[in-house]
């Protein structure tokens, strides 16, 4: 079913928001609304204003979503299936507040985050901003990603306080620092646009902040398998992006060297109760796949493609990002 582009506006602001939240969903209604409900129990925050781009999805925003626009301002753009650049792109159109937050429709926001990221970026010199995004650990695929998470932040953190990192799952940046006409992601990027960002900021000589109190919560509601299955597909297209990646002459991925070491303390942390060694187990699981799949990418490009296309074939939402070492 293709999507016909449509608007909805909603009980919007007469000033500029301190924050605009821009959330790309495609299928994934219900965690959407854990995610707008976060965002209403949010306490001593600046002025805000949410905009949700649909993506294509079979059906539209249901009522339940256009009714948190009762609550805060919320605008909803329904637009044919282009992928989540091109989505989070249209978000940064339509958007009006001084500084772009972006996370995905299954991230939650822990009470008082926006509080202390607006402290922060009130006061701050930096133009972009890594909001500290942990895993759900609920259950065994909630806890190994974690697991990553905790690792690659604690890892990646630099002796300035800026990251070699930046996941959308939780990232702010300037309005000031986007271009003029609003095209923040490149759009032939439809997995890993985020380490694009960040190669073209690192070309710039530029890093995220690290926010390690604003804290986003990434919930991931799929089963094991239904993640290893998105993975192949998924891996593939961030195939795409390293090449996009290389063809510029920057290297973002940590060397073979650094990946030991960070599998090395990921198994030391795995020892934590709640966590366990089950979850790093399925982390090098995923991993692995990843790497096999972007060898395979490398090598045998288009041919791969179709069988990868039969293989991951499944009712999954692309919207649900798992994103991967």
């Amino acid at each position: 079913m293709e999507a016909k582009q449509s608007s909805v506006y909603s009980n919007s602001v007469a000033i500029t928001p301190f924050f605009s939240v821009i959330i790309a969903a495609y299928n994934d209604w219900l965690p959407l609304a854990e995610c707008l409900k976060s965002l209403q129990q949010q306490t001593d925050a600046p002025s805000f204003e949410v905009v949700v781009i649909d993506d294509g999805s079979r059906e539209a925003a249901p009522e339940f979503i256009c009714n948190w626009s009762r609550l805060y301002p919320l605008r909803i753009a329904r637009q044919a299936h282009a992928g989540i650049s091109a989505a989070r792109n249209r978000g940064v159109q339509m958007s009006t507040g001084s500084t772009l937050i972006f996370v995905d429709a299954d991230c939650r926001f822990e009470i008082g985050c926006l509080a202390r990221l607006g402290s922060l970026v009130s006061q701050s010199p930096h133009s972009c901003f890594q909001l500290h995004v942990v895993g759900d650990r609920s259950g065994l695929v909630g806890k190994a990603e974690e697991l990553r998470l905790a690792t690659l932040q604690s890892y990646l953190i630099q002796p300035d306080g800026c990251i070699r990192y930046l996941n959308t799952a939780g990232f702010a940046i300037r309005r000031e620092k986007v271009n003029a006409n609003g095209k923040l992601f490149n759009p032939a990027a439809l997995r890993a646009e985020d380490t694009l960002l960040l190669a073209m900021l690192m070309k710039e000589g530029r890093l995220p902040f690290f926010v390690n109190a604003a804290v986003v919560q990434h919930v991931i509601p799929l089963s094991l398998m239904e993640c290893l299955r998105k993975d192949i597909w998924s891996a593939y297209l961030e195939g795409k992006t390293y090449h996009i990646i290389a063809s510029n002459g920057i290297s973002v991925r940590v060397s073979h060297r650094d990946r030991l070491k960070m599998l090395s303390v990921m198994w030391r942390t795995s020892r934590q109760q709640s966590l366990g060694y089950a979850a790093w187990f399925v982390l090098v699981a995923r991993q692995a796949l990843q790497r096999l799949i972007s060898y395979g990418y490398h090598y045998f490009g288009p041919p791969l493609k179709r069988k990868i296309l039969s293989a991951a074939r499944t009712n999954i939402s692309p919207g649900n990002g798992v994103k991967i070492m």
